[in-house]
């Protein structure tokens, strides 16, 4: 049976990362780069499927485990009948090694340790061959490599390498997991215990640079540290999970490749960057934008590689189960070739944030954002996939006309506020077009509510975006029909779901939990709306269903209180620090990016 995916801590170099089970397992491990094929894939099948274990033979007592402070060194303790052990994880802090350190610490009396390596190269499909080595073994199958470094003996037996070993009170185990390109020098070893002492230092070093003063301190800096951990610090690119294919759905089919960057995440990904005063972070990411988006605007895409890659392509691999038996697993992501209108509006919202917030300016921000609004102007009126990305028939979905209109909106300030050149009376005349379009269009008297897409009853979660993105005040009664409908409707044991399933506008199968994202949008429109208690206990409910090291994934199952879908979730992280932000003080990104015509006072 799959552990919970409550069970898994994550460890990352900003060039890779991995999932820890708290049974001292290690389930998935990338080379450099989220997107290259993964060395071990427990989660996307069994243990044969690749894992590395150590742990006390037997079952503990007790296990107990921590972040070392503002780091990802993550150290798991074991008490046994016999004594305890502790186990220290972490990357090593070098971005451009591909290594895993693991430490065992005797802590008292003596304790058995089980260790089993079990490595499968491409996703499980490929054995290496694997030989001994003066300091350990070397595993090799075609342009792939995987050196364990470590004084302990293990043997072969059945396509996996396995030990057991004594480890009394005072005692040090070292061992390192280093990935290499099969035709290349192996790199030099590395001192494990000094190794682990110093990636923590260089993440503390890291999270006291934040300047985030507000509540929920420890989770906004957990949160910060998770999306630290996913940037591909070489371009700036931040992956939205490291995993791929974890269901929306226990035993479902709704199983996708989050190993990849979506436009859709850029304004929230800012604010949380600037929030805690990352600023060389942000300007990182903005880079990134203006590379990744750069060319034809007909040619902008909705997700990219983690260096701005832009043909995903889409595979099922036929030969793996699924975690939980969930099938079938994919990698690459078609939704990369769909039609998104709303892209263009965070692109442009994006570029408008730096601005406001007084980055740097880029000399090729502004000719970026007026080609692709030159674009909008004859397109945005397109029926497109919607942020949900939905593989079905395109339709005039109400968030990416409203998307639309941020485009427009934010060029019209930009014009205004920045002295910036462009034709600012006929775009502001397209904006208000799109406005009124989307008022008669999107929203259903009946219901006192906006839906959908236009012409539908549906609901959906990103209508919580309309105040949050300025389109109206949060106030304004259609605004607070749609609340009111959302809670009543799209609500499931205290959360949000996106929309009520529906494969004919889907066009795939299967039902999903809730979306963690859009119950924090909740607690910002709450926030906006003066409903301050209610924000507080929604935000404490989801802030409760984080694992005990902090980490949140896509969505959440209310029936078998589990969480579902990739992780940990960038996405979601970002919304935690977002609401966060909002609640501690005003001011915040939610009332920021709703403001009119005026830049934030001080700092984001």
């Amino acid at each position: 049976m799959a552990s919970p995916l409550e069970d898994y801590a994550l460890i990352g170099n900003t060039a890779t990362a991995a999932l820890v089970n708290r049974d001292g397992s290690i389930d998935w491990f990338c080379p450099p780069r989220f997107d290259a094929p993964a060395c071990f894939c427990a989660l996307l099948g069994g243990p044969e499927h690749g894992r590395w274990r150590i742990a006390p033979a037997g079952t503990p007592r007790r296990i107990t485990r921590r972040y070392r402070d503002g780091s990802l060194v993550l150290d798991t303790c074991f008490e046994t009948e016999t004594g305890s052990v502790q186990i220290t994880d972490c990357m090593t802090d070098c971005p451009d090694r591909c290594e895993i350190v693991r430490v065992v610490h005797g802590l008292s009396g003596r304790v058995t340790l089980d260790v089993e390596l079990i490595i499968r190269f491409d996703y499980g499909a490929a054995v290496p061959w694997v030989r001994r080595t003066e300091a350990g073994l070397r595993a090799t199958a075609g342009p792939d490599t995987l050196l364990l470094r470590t004084p302990v003996k293990l043997q072969g037996e059945d396509h996996r390498s396995v030990a057991q070993v004594e480890v009394g009170a005072g005692d040090t185990l070292p061992f390192t997991l280093t990935y290499a390109r099969s035709h290349l020098p192996p790199p030099p070893a590395t001192d494990a215990v000094a190794a682990s002492a110093r990636t923590a230092n260089w993440w503390r070093d890291w999270s006291r640079r934040s300047t985030y003063r507000g509540e929920h301190a420890e989770a906004v800096e957990r949160s910060l540290l998770t999306l630290k951990a996913l940037t591909y610090s070489s371009t700036g690119g931040i992956a939205a999970a490291p995993t791929s294919s974890l269901p929306e759905q226990l035993g479902g089919s709704r199983n996708w490749d989050y190993r990849y960057t979506w436009l859709r995440d850029a304004t929230f990904t800012l604010y949380a960057l600037l929030v805690a005063g990352y600023e060389q972070e942000a300007a990182a990411w903005r880079e990134w934008l203006l590379r990744a988006t750069a060319g034809c605007p007909e040619d902008l895409h909705i997700v990219y590689g983690i260096a701005g890659e832009r043909r995903l392509t889409e595979q099922t691999l036929s030969w793996l189960p699924g975690y939980a038996d969930s099938a079938p697993v994919r990698i690459g992501n078609a939704a990369y070739s769909q039609r998104q209108i709303d892209v263009y509006g965070e692109v442009c919202d994006a570029l408008y944030v730096t601005r406001r917030s007084g980055l740097a300016p880029s000399a090729d921000a502004w000719d970026l954002q007026t080609v692709l609004l030159d674009f909008l102007e004859s397109n945005w009126n397109e029926p497109d996939n919607g942020i949900w990305e939905v593989r079905g028939k395109p339709r005039d979905f109400v968030h990416s006309k409203v998307m639309a209109w941020v485009a427009f909106d934010r060029a019209v300030k930009s014009i205004k506020e920045f002295g910036l050149e462009g034709p600012c009376t006929r775009w502001q005349a397209l904006r208000e077009h799109i406005h009124a379009e989307v008022c008669a269009r999107g929203y259903d008297a009946d219901r006192g509510s906006f839906v959908q897409h236009y012409g539908s009853k549906v609901l959906d979660g990103s209508l919580l975006l309309l105040p949050l993105v300025g389109f109206l005040p949060a106030d304004d009664p259609r605004i607070q029909g749609t609340i009111a409908a959302i809670e009543t409707e799209l609500m499931d044991d205290g959360l949000v779901r996106r929309y009520l399933p529906d494969p004919k506008v889907e066009g795939v199968d299967g039902t999903e939990g809730v979306f963690l994202p859009c119950s924090f949008w909740l607690v910002d429109n709450m926030i906006l709306a003066g409903r301050i208690t209610e924000a507080h206990q929604l935000f404490d409910r989801l802030l409760a269903l984080r694992n005990d090291v902090g980490l949140l994934s896509e969505e959440y199952d209310p029936t078998a209180r589990r969480l579902v879908g990739n992780f940990p979730q960038a996405f979601t992280h970002v919304a935690l620090v977002n609401s966060a932000r909002n609640l501690s003080r005003s001011g915040g990104p939610g009332e920021h990016r709703a403001k009119e015509e005026e830049s934030p006072a001080g700092p984001v």
